[in-house]
């Protein structure tokens, strides 16, 4: 049996770290047999406890508010994780495993023989929100489309191909494309998490500690904790465990775009009287509303939603603190309020195009996600528009 480890001995600790591929067969048995036959006095898992409840509570979903969810502007967040796990779910059903099965496994034999178990990952929603708030506009419409594709990809993987995963060859090869095409996500989701798990690890003690990482995260960690222990580094990881808040420049930013529609429409103003202005106007709201409709009913969305869509875009842009999506979405969500069969068949649904449009959960996102971005387009296309005006 195949297995790949690390063996750290710092400061007369003994750790041993075990990589495994989420949903591969093999690392189920690799990790329990790791934790018997090394019998350590900590076992470390990477998991949080929101990934953990998500393992033991499998109708965590029936207990999902849409519409709470819009209303504190985690919409994105949500689409980003459902779409992240119906993949690797897709890809554990193929193998016949769930994803972070071996995480759970570890957890039950760590109990079976009484030891001590920590969990060392960084919550899932930090993460997702680092990657998101982190990134530009063009790295978000990557992430995003890279999301996507994965959920709607028909690809079989075979189960040899998942093994490979835990070879660092396969494995650097792909952290090397990774930071080509997305350096901000491969930032937040490998090197910071990296840090904070070998800083967990490290502060979770014991004489001798196994613990169970996916194997991407094997040379990172492990060289975080060699640093731990020389004191180079400090274990403290509070700049990576949160959010970080927006800047001044980003405040000054989110309000520029409403400042120059503004300016513009002025301009048109005082430079060809008011009919110029209004006609400017008139070209403003069409744009930005028609093309915020137009994301709607691509999405399927109710005759109100295209509605709202139309009218809220504008006055969206002119609040930076309102987005159309989240008025369309919960319009979606308030004509066609989902039912107890959305939340059980929400993470199934997702992963195919049919699914994503008939659960009303999904079909929601969807609207909130294409309005948004229709109308973000609209205000692109209008501001040349208008300056168009103005030098005629």
């Amino acid at each position: 049996m195949r297995q790949t480890i690390r063996r750290v001995t710092l400061e007369g600790r003994e750790i041993i770290l075990v990589g495994t591929a989420h949903v591969s067969r093999e690392s189920i048995d690799e990790a329990v047999l790791a934790i018997r036959e090394e019998k350590p006095d900590m076992v470390c898992v990477e998991l949080d406890e929101g990934r953990l409840q998500s393992l033991t509570n499998e109708k965590g979903w029936q207990e999902l508010d849409i519409t709470k969810v819009l209303r504190e502007g985690k919409g994105f967040l949500l689409l980003a994780n459902l779409v992240l796990s119906t993949f690797q779910k897709r890809i554990g059903d193929d193998m016949g495993v769930r994803p972070g099965d071996e995480m759970k496994a570890s957890l039950e034999a760590a109990r079976e023989a009484g030891i001590a178990t920590a969990l060392v990952d960084r919550p899932i929603h930090v993460t997702l929100q680092r990657a998101w708030s982190k990134n530009n506009l063009w790295g978000k419409s990557k992430l995003m489309a890279t999301l996507i594709s994965s959920a709607f990809s028909d690809e079989k993987i075979e189960e040899n191909e998942i093994e490979n995963l835990k070879d660092q060859g396969a494995m650097d090869v792909m952290m090397a494309e990774l930071a080509a095409y997305l350096p901000t996500v491969k930032e937040v989701l490998i090197d910071e998490r990296d840090r904070y798990l070998a800083s967990k690890i490290w502060e979770a003690g014991g004489s001798k500690s196994v613990a169970i990482l996916g194997a991407g995260h094997l040379p990172g960690t492990e060289a975080y904790l060699r640093e731990l222990a020389a004191g180079a580094k400090s274990p403290d990881t509070a700049d990576i465990a949160a959010v970080p808040p927006k800047t001044l420049g980003s405040k000054i930013a989110g309000l520029a775009f409403p400042a120059i529609i503004v300016a513009l429409l002025a301009a048109g103003f005082f430079t060809g009287g008011a009919v110029t202005s209004i006609d400017m106007l008139v070209r403003w709201l069409l744009w930005n509303g028609s093309l915020a409709a137009l994301g709607t009913i691509i999405a399927l969305g109710h005759p109100l939603s295209v509605i709202v869509a139309f009218i809220g875009a504008p006055a969206a842009t002119i609040n930076p603190f309102i987005a159309v999506g989240i008025l369309s979405g919960i319009t979606q969500a308030w004509v066609r309020k989902p039912q107890v069969r959305d939340m059980e068949f929400l993470a199934k649904d997702v992963g195919t195009f049919r699914g994503f449009y008939r659960n009303r959960i999904s079909h929601v996102l969807l609207i909130f996600f294409l309005s948004s971005l229709g109308g973000a387009i609209g205000n692109f296309i209008a501001v040349p528009a208008l300056v168009s005006s103005l030098i005629k």
